[in-house]
């Protein structure tokens, strides 16, 4: 079965009569990216600017981009609370590269940028190289039969994770992606890769309400 049929398959039996909305954070960043993959999974996609744009969204997406300008531009529109409220209120959220960066907890060298705080991990900011240093390899994702080729860009590096963060993916050791409860966050861009499963387990579990410990989809 290819990516785009195994993502369509997942979001349709993991909502049956339901569709399931998925917000894209639309500020900065390769948005429109996520939400053609979304939309191959089966959602029905929404672009996100202001707060009330989060109303009867199941998910939200937070793209790459520049983590700074991102968080200044959530709190110019109040949607730093807003997404700290969606949260809080069982939406699940999903933060890619520069996104795992504003969901995360702590900021090496850089503790005084804003940051959403859902996620208790702690990220390097570009510490994979430049854009000129940017790579693929493949992963083995906890659960998957298949591995996945990620794609790295200016990529921030996991540096330490909570009693209650699962690691799903690891780089030469090194976690790349991780999930506590409904807030998974990958440091690479799953939307550049051609292979939607990404999406896909992010819309089933979107669509679920038991999203606390359910394992990825292959």
């Amino acid at each position: 079965m290819g990516a785009a049929a195994l993502a369509t398959s997942s979001a349709e039996s993991s909502a049956p009569g339901k569709p399931v909305r998925v917000g894209v954070l639309a500020l900065q960043g390769a948005f429109r990216e996520h939400r053609a993959a979304l939309a191959r999974a089966g959602a029905e996609t929404r672009e996100v600017r202001r707060p009330a744009h989060l109303s009867g969204l199941d998910g939200l997406v937070i793209p790459g981009g520049e983590s700074s300008t991102i968080v200044k531009l959530m709190r110019a529109y109040d949607l730093d609370a807003a997404i700290r409220a969606f949260a809080a209120d069982g939406g699940a959220v999903w933060g890619t590269c520069a996104g795992a960066i504003v969901v995360a907890a702590g900021i090496d060298g850089h503790p005084e940028q804003p940051r959403l705080g859902l996620i208790d991990l702690a990220v390097e900011r570009n510490a994979y190289g430049r854009q000129v240093a940017s790579f693929e390899a493949d992963l083995d994702v906890d659960g998957w039969s298949e591995p996945f080729r990620a794609v790295f860009i200016r990529a921030p590096r996991i540096t330490g994770v909570g009693p209650a963060v699962r690691v799903l993916a690891r780089h030469d050791g090194v976690p790349v992606a991780a999930r506590a409860g409904a807030v998974t966050v990958t440091v690479f861009h799953p939307e550049l890769s051609g292979d939607d499963r990404w999406h896909a387990d992010f819309v089933a579990r979107c669509g679920s309400t038991e999203r606390t410990e359910q394992p990825p989809r292959a």
